[in-house]
């Protein structure tokens, strides 16, 4: 191990406990389904339109093998428009206290960098915070995840969601700011009590396609730091650009690269398409266990 590294943890975590009760298991890598309560996300079919909409896009993703649900009210595409913390609790909200009436078991997650925004979600029935801000964008959150006992998932982002695209230049080698980045948030994170903790790239956010290429290729460097990875890369531009499409056209090229995050050592998939992902999964671990 690097020596600017911290021993953490001995090994990676085989599972992820909800303040509510509910366990989520990653012995084997499992899909997140994302649910987008944005009228302005990046891909226009992952938008939910109603409350109705919402439960059938819900069950038919827990249907499909979905582990997680991923509930989004804040969109984090390049250049995309601030709301306030009251409009993104209003989205938000109603969609948690939903999903949990009719889906007692399901294991959420609320994506939003706002602290105060996590604890009602949490309070309402969330299980998981994943913030986009790795808590630079809201000094309270590793405090406030701690309090919550509420597994985190800690993104490297540079900036801001409006700003991110300017930022991409890095003066030292990008997967060692990376592994700083998260040393640094795993210390902070124990420090306030978070016990499990999951590590996202941020393939996208701040990082230009090459850069986000890299950082897949080399998604096995991160193993140093005994913490389960989330890949979050289904639709990017990473996927299309290089291939002159369109979000909407980017369904293959996702699960060629799904396939290479979990030969990487992914262990959760944020995926639109959850039946796709976890297919993959599926011929990933028959491949792998044939082979042992």
């Amino acid at each position: 191990m690097p020596s600017y590294l911290p021993t953490l943890l001995p090994s990676c975590p085989n599972s992820l406990l909800s303040p509510h009760g509910r366990l989520l298991s990653l012995h084997q890598p499992q899909v997140m389904g994302i649910l987008n309560l944005t009228p302005d996300s990046f891909f226009a079919g992952s938008r939910v339109a109603s409350e109705q909409d919402l439960l059938a896009r819900a069950a038919a993703m827990l249907a499909a093998g979905a582990a997680v649900l991923d509930l989004g009210a804040y969109s984090t595409r390049p250049g995309a428009a601030d709301i306030s913390e009251a409009e993104e609790t209003q989205r938000l909200l109603p969609a948690v206290q939903a999903l949990r009436r009719e889906f007692p078991q399901a294991f959420l997650s609320v994506d939003t960098f706002r602290a105060r925004v996590a604890h009602a979600a949490v309070l309402a029935g969330a299980d998981m915070v994943n913030d986009v801000g790795g808590g630079t964008l809201d000094a309270a959150m590793f405090a406030t995840v701690g309090r919550l006992r509420a597994p985190y998932v800690l993104m490297h982002l540079r900036g801001t969601p409006q700003n991110m695209a300017q930022l991409t230049h890095y003066d030292e080698d990008l997967v060692l700011t990376l592994l700083r980045h998260f040393r640094d948030g795993l210390v902070a994170l124990r420090r306030a009590g978070v016990v499990d903790v999951l590590l996202d790239p941020g393939f996208g956010f701040a990082k230009t396609a090459a850069q986000s290429h890299e950082l897949l290729r080399r998604l096995p460097e991160l193993q140093a730091l005994g913490r389960p990875v989330l890949v979050g890369l289904s639709r990017k531009k990473m996927v299309y650009g290089p291939l002159g499409l369109s979000p909407e056209a980017a369904l293959n090229g996702t699960t060629a690269l799904h396939m290479v995050a979990l030969q990487g050592g992914a262990r959760l998939l944020r995926a639109h398409d959850v039946a796709e992902a976890h297919q993959t999964i599926q011929l990933f671990a028959n491949t792998f266990s044939m082979a042992e």
